[in-house]
C-alpha cells in the first residue's frame, strides 16, 4: 500500500520546538522529491519546505526560512521538519507530499502521493 505518515505533532510553547517526520511505504522513496505543506484554521493550504531526492537541495517559504530545517533518511524512507523558535502563526494541520522525480517543488499539483497531516498548535 502506497502511503506516507506524518507524526511529531502536538501542543507546544511559543519559542519551543518540535520534529514532524514523515514515513513513506509501499513505493520507492529515493525517486521522489518531498515537500511539507500547511494548512491553518480558515486558510489555504500553503507551501513549507521541500527536499530533493538526494537530499542535495532544500527550499523553504519566507515564513519559516532560518527557523524550520528539512532533511531526510532514504535508508529509513523518512523525512524529517525541524521547527525551531516556533510562533503562534505556525499553528497549522501538516502534511508531507513526494513528487515523482521532482526536486524542491513548491506546488501542490506537483505532488503525487500525500499523508493524511498532523498537527501542530502554537499557544502564545
Amino acid at each position: 500500500q502506497v502511503q506516507l505518515v506524518e507524526s511529531g505533532g502536538g501542543l507546544v510553547q511559543a519559542g519551543g520546538s518540535l520534529r514532524l517526520s514523515c514515513t513513506a511505504s509501499g513505493f520507492r522513496f529515493n525517486i521522489y522529491g518531498v515537500g511539507w505543506f500547511r494548512q491553518a484554521p480558515g486558510k489555504e493550504r500553503e507551501f513549507t519546505a521541500a527536499i530533493s531526492r538526494s537530499a542535495s537541495y532544500t527550499s523553504y517559504s519566507d515564513s519559516v526560512k532560518g527557523r524550520f530545517t528539512i532533511s531526510r533518511d532514504n535508508a529509513k524512507n523518512t523525512v524529517y521538519l525541524q521547527m525551531n523558535s516556533l510562533k503562534f502563526e505556525d499553528t497549522a494541520v501538516y502534511y508531507c507530499a513526494a513528487a515523482l522525480w521532482g526536486d524542491g517543488r513548491t506546488l501542490q499539483s506537483d505532488y503525487d502521493i500525500w499523508g493524511q497531516g498532523t498537527q501542530v498548535t502554537v499557544s502564545s
